[in-house]
């Protein structure tokens, strides 16, 4: 592990892509990054959005390491990132069979051997076959990308790690807090695949002499490290619904006097850990931003310089506005998962079919469990358009974010 100073921005204006995790739920910031590469680009006069940095977590990690790899040509790549997405069956991402029923025992009790409810050999096929991790390096060393950063949750200590691969004139960043491990790799598919790891249901990955899972239980929107690489502008791309604010006359998510199942509760398990820190990160960075707009207005102008160097004087970091744009699902993930596997029209043999039918619990209006694990060409294509659809609702504002 290599710790070295950062103090300042990477370059002026800088801006970093977030992408957050979620299972199968990714394909929406397929569709979102469709847009920006497709729609938007032809909007630029065929100029493709600069992204200097990309953080990613979980399904983000992969991702973003997709698209690492094609920062010579992002359009075709991402176009190629869909056919993917929406030609996937559930037996090439995942398997279960009499074997993993037999070794949920295993699961439960733990041991010598790392085990999940899921044979995830076909995920670590997908993964290794079809991102290229030269091009990944390749990219970083050429400076068509200033740092890759891919999250994971270091299980013996419960600390983030951040694995993290930079162009050569940029240090790794620090001042991330004692729960937040920096180290520099060069990125490959088990750190993408560690992050994605989602604790029980897939198998725990050891790189080196430690185990790691899915980064998104501490750190699903990895804001920080992408302010810590200079970042000026961010990008995130969540993957829930916001739950707050106007949410007009909609159905209870359960019948009244029903208690929902072990299944149902432990999807919303996961979308506490997995998706709610979304909101939160973007709200504390505004926060941030606004207390340093107030300053200048009470105390003049230069107050985030004065106030930044009295932090580097107790050895602190310093301070700056750093801009924020966040694309979300503008309907609930979870209810697309529940209409699509009601409607009997799942890819895959007959026991992935069964298993994602069992995961929906047919007494509430979202199937939130199933949709970490739908991975369906038919419902990747929803989840795509639905992420094409809500960025370019967001048109101009990110025509002027990027530009």
């Amino acid at each position: 592990m290599t710790s070295e100073r950062w103090s300042k921005p990477v370059i002026p204006r800088s801006v970093a892509l977030v992408l957050s995790g979620g299972g199968a739920r990714g394909a929406y910031e397929v569709g979102v990054l469709s847009y920006l590469y497709g729609e938007l680009t032809r909007l630029r006069g065929d100029v493709a959005p600069r992204v200097d940095v990309i953080c990613g977590t979980s399904v983000g990690a992969i991702n973003g390491c997709y698209l690492a790899a094609h920062m010579a040509d992002p359009v075709s790549g991402v176009k190629r990132l869909v056919d993917l997405w929406t030609s996937i069956a559930f037996e090439q991402v995942l398997r279960f069979d009499l074997r993993q029923a037999l070794r949920l025992p295993r699961v439960l009790r733990g041991g010598s051997e790392a085990a999940g409810l899921f044979d995830v050999q076909p995920m670590i096929d997908l993964v290794t076959r079809e991102i290229s991790w030269k091009m990944v390096a390749r990219s970083l060393k050429r400076g068509l990308l200033r740092g890759l950063s891919v999250s994971a949750t270091e299980i013996a200590t419960g600390r983030t790690t951040l694995f993290m691969d930079t162009a050569p004139e940029v240090p790794l960043p620090v001042g991330l807090g004692a729960r937040v491990v920096v180290e520099r790799q060069t990125i490959g598919p088990q750190h993408a695949l560690a992050s994605a790891a989602i604790p029980l249901v897939f198998p725990p990955v050891r790189i080196g002499s430690m185990l790691y899972c899915d980064g998104g239980l501490r750190q699903n929107t990895p804001i920080a490290p992408a302010i810590r690489l200079g970042a000026e502008r961010i990008l995130v791309i969540g993957l829930s619904r916001e739950s707050r604010g106007a949410v007009v006359n909609e159905s209870p998510t359960s019948r009244v006097n029903e208690s929902p199942g072990a299944l149902f509760l432990l999807g919303k398990v996961l979308n506490a850990f997995l998706l709610d820190h979304v909101q939160a990160d973007v709200e504390l960075l505004g926060r941030i931003n606004q207390i340093l707009e107030d300053g200048e207005q009470v105390a003049g102008p230069g107050f985030a310089e004065r106030l930044s160097a009295h932090a580097l004087a107790r050895g602190g970091e310093p301070y700056r506005r750093v801009e924020t744009m966040l694309v979300r699902p503008s309907q609930d993930i979870g209810r697309l998962a529940a209409q699509h596997v009601r409607r009997g029209r799942l890819s895959g043999s007959l026991v992935a079919r069964q298993l994602l039918t069992l995961l929906d619990n047919s007494m509430n209006d979202e199937s939130d469990l199933a949709s970490y694990l739908l991975f369906d060409g038919a419902f990747a294509r929803k989840l795509i358009d639905l992420g094409r659809a809500d960025a370019e609702a967001q048109r101009d504002r990110l025509l002027a974010f990027l530009e």
